[in-house]
């Protein structure tokens, strides 16, 4: 078949990103529901390791052509190899269960183009050197920062929790919350280096 994120770059429905109508209520899907996903998509306390403001993992809910600050990228395709022209969503870790991570990525883009979701205009600046105060201005929200939040944004998402299923659902909620809380009891090594000589 035809590639569905293929649009037209010359006449009167001229895309500047090459992107068809349907890609763009894909990446305002996938926009929308980045925060329910972020569970599924960095399923482990040190996914948040990575996902920090400045590091190459993107955190700001944005998209852009090669700002590597943006949550989704659309990479720059040669005029001669159209075809190639696709959607990376950049925060999923190798950590994430393939199945389920295609299965909540597909379920918020189709989301999108369901219910026609528009997305924001892109970010080609560096989001990493704006401040708190811009990033607001600018309406720009960021993933959960740790697997707690995350956690609590899958609760809140319906499209995200109905991609899993209830018994699948189940069952990883209730791994994660526990891990979730081992982790919040657990002192580590650097807790003990850095706070025990001041106790």
């Amino acid at each position: 078949g035809d590639n569905a994120v293929l649009g037209t770059r010359e006449g009167a429905n001229a895309d500047p990103y090459g992107l068809s109508p349907v890609a763009r209520h894909f990446i305002a899907g996938q926009l929308a529901h980045a925060r329910g996903m972020c569970a599924v998509l960095a399923p482990t306390v040190n996914s948040y390791k990575r996902l920090v403001p400045g590091f190459e993992a993107p955190v700001y809910l944005s998209w852009a052509r090669t700002n590597r600050s943006a949550l989704i990228r659309i990479p720059r395709i040669s005029p001669s190899r159209p075809a190639a022209t696709r959607v990376e969503l950049r925060c999923p870790d190798p950590s994430a269960n393939p199945y389920l991570a295609f299965a909540v990525m597909l379920a918020a883009g189709l989301d999108g183009v369901q219910r026609e979701l528009q997305p924001p205009d892109p970010m080609e600046e560096n989001l990493y050197h704006l401040t708190g105060e811009d990033l607001a201005e600018r309406g720009v929200r960021t993933l959960p920062v740790n697997l707690g939040q995350a956690l609590e944004e899958l609760e809140r998402d319906e499209v995200v929790r109905a991609a899993l299923g209830e018994h699948v659902l189940a069952h990883f909620q209730e791994a994660k919350v526990q891990e979730w809380n081992e982790y919040r009891r657990h002192v580590s090594s650097w807790e003990l280096d850095r706070y025990l000589e001041t106790l």
